[in-house]
């Protein structure tokens, strides 16, 4: 035990270390990760570590989906849903049968055995390319896309891993009876997601205290999960359903104590999900490593590479029909989606990282058949994905900020949060309009001194002084400037209340409280700012 806490605090430090680096050199985290637990792994005296698979599929999945649900807007999840469907479910079968294929005609393996890989590497992650992509700066709709997929796509990656397994391990598939069960686990989880939600929500605003409600949004996405997968389903689905339908309900049911204290707390743990997640993965490199000496290096390294060539086209061969014929088709579709460049399709292709669902999946196998002799080709299987992560996460990865910047496709992001933030900013003003208006009609109701009107309204007029115009240079310049100067103020008050501590003017708790006040006001600044490291 005391081994194990060791390693993880290693983890954690070495988690700290490649995360500040990544910031410097501008590389995403979750590449330098994976290096990094591939590097460990090889340390003379560092213990070996198998990733259990129930750990990544029933502990680390559920609140990794049901965190970027909740991020998620549903507007635009609804508006891009389509999009989002072909990615998920159409890129995801074509691509676990484009490897199948590639497997049994390439590499001569059997087509259940194919298929089965084809269903572990076709999910790409849902971590590491948003994260790259919203460093260098992508087009909204380009993120909502690929963060719906990530949401999705593992939801039919898992059944159709489910179903492969037991093609494998029965002998026997029937498409038909698997289309039903498919239609039938979507459907049931949705509507399973829907009520976890709405009881999550209603629960969480009877109990009205924010560390009980942090405590019930933790919970919520491992019984969103547990039970349909327990059940058969995958989980994901009802995940993501509960976890849009919190995001669209839960403004105004949630407290803004709460909001204050959750938004830390699922940053920080998700923060650690990730980072472990990917440390753990590159740590199962020594274990294969071990296991691969009973096999040619040529014959893993071909069907590594094959796989990876396959998976990669695969995407691009699904992602430009899937855009352009059905707008050629439907006028309806021509009308209601906007035509994407060719250069923005291309970067929707580029993104197909795999993460560490397909290791958990590959993981996950049985080691033998229910006749007693060995999973056929399992070593190998689980060779092929941790490979193919490694393929996609550092080779994609790395060169996916430099094929943006060609395309220029961060060029039109830059546009269009100029765009969303002058929007933004006529909104902040049209909402203190109405709550003057709003006031106004109060005051008329109630019997108010002067001097409480006249409080209220000096306060709505400074929060209104604070928006900035149009977002030319000057004023951008002199938004940037007051919010310099007022982080100064800020900090000065701060010095002199730790003097007034030291020399017991005030106490500790009082301390407390003015720090909490001056702490909410200098994150609001936040808001009013201009963001000088990137668009996005």
């Amino acid at each position: 035990m005391e081994a194990k806490f060791q390693i993880f605090l290693i983890l954690l430090a070495v988690l700290a270390v490649a995360a500040l680096i990544a910031r410097r050199v501008n590389v995403a985290p979750a590449i330098l990760l994976l290096i990094s637990g591939i590097v460990l792994a090889f340390i003379p005296g560092m213990p070996p570590f198998q990733l259990p698979p129930e750990l990544v599929l029933l502990l680390v999945l559920p609140p990794l989906i049901y965190s970027a649900a909740v991020a998620m807007s549903w507007r635009e999840f609804r508006f891009n849903l389509r999009a989002i469907g072909m990615l998920a479910i159409g890129c995801v079968i074509f691509t676990a049968c484009a490897v199948a294929a590639a497997c049994h005609y390439l590499l001569g393996l059997p087509w259940n055995i194919g298929f089965l890989l084809g269903a572990i590497v076709a999910p790409p992650d849902v971590v590491a390319p948003l994260a790259i992509a919203r460093r260098i700066g992508l087009p909204r709709r380009i993120l909502v896309i690929l963060e719906g997929e990530g949401l999705a796509n593992d939801a039919t990656a898992l059944i159709l891993y489910r179903f492969a397994v037991a093609a494998v391990m029965t002998g026997a598939f029937s498409l038909p009876k698997a289309a039903g069960t498919f239609a039938a686990i979507m459907a049931g989880e949705l509507a399973f997601g829907i009520a976890i939600g709405w009881l999550s929500l209603r629960a969480r605003h009877l109990v009205r205290d924010p560390q009980i409600e942090i405590t019930l949004s933790l919970l919520t996405p491992y019984l969103a999960y547990w039970i349909p997968e327990h059940l058969g389903g995958s989980g994901v689905i009802a995940t993501v359903a509960c976890g849009l339908y919190i995001s669209w309900n839960g403004p105004l049911l949630i407290s803004a104590a709460t909001r204050l204290q959750g938004i830390f707390f699922w940053d920080l743990v998700i923060y650690l999900i990730e980072g472990m997640l990917f440390l753990l993965t590159g740590f199962q490199m020594r274990a294969l490593w071990e296991k691969s000496k009973a096999f040619p290096a040529t014959e893993i390294l071909t069907a590594t590479l094959v796989v990876a060539a396959i998976m990669i086209a695969a995407r691009f061969l699904w992602v430009y029909p899937a855009t352009y014929l059905p707008r050629l088709v439907s006028k309806r579709i021509r009308k209601r989606e906007p035509r994407p460049s060719w250069r923005a399709t291309f970067v929707v292709g580029f993104t197909g990282v795999r993460g560490a669902v397909s290791l958990a999946t590959a993981l996950a196998l049985p080691y033998a058949l229910p006749g007693g002799e060995g999973f056929p080709d399992r070593d190998l299987i689980q060779f092929v994905a941790f490979g193919v992560i490694l393929i996609t996460l550092v080779g994609l990865g790395l060169t996916l900020p430099t094929v943006v910047t060609l395309l220029g496709v961060n060029c039109d992001a830059l546009t269009e949060h100029r765009t969303e933030r002058e929007r933004e900013i006529a909104a902040r003003r049209e909402a203190l309009g109405a709550a003057m208006r709003s006031f106004d009609a109060i005051t008329k109701d109630r019997d108010l001194s002067d001097g409480l009107v006249g409080m209220l309204k000096s306060r709505h007029e400074i929060r209104a002084s604070l928006l900035p115009d149009p977002l030319d240079d000057e004023a951008r310049q002199q938004t940037e400037e007051s919010i310099s100067l007022v982080r100064e103020l800020i900090a000065a008050e701060r010095r002199f209340i730790h003097a007034q501590l030291r020399h017991g003017a005030i106490t500790d708790e009082a301390r407390r409280r003015i720090e909490r006040d001056l702490d909410l006001e200098e994150a609001s600044l936040a808001n009013h700012g201009v963001d000088r490291t990137g668009p996005l």
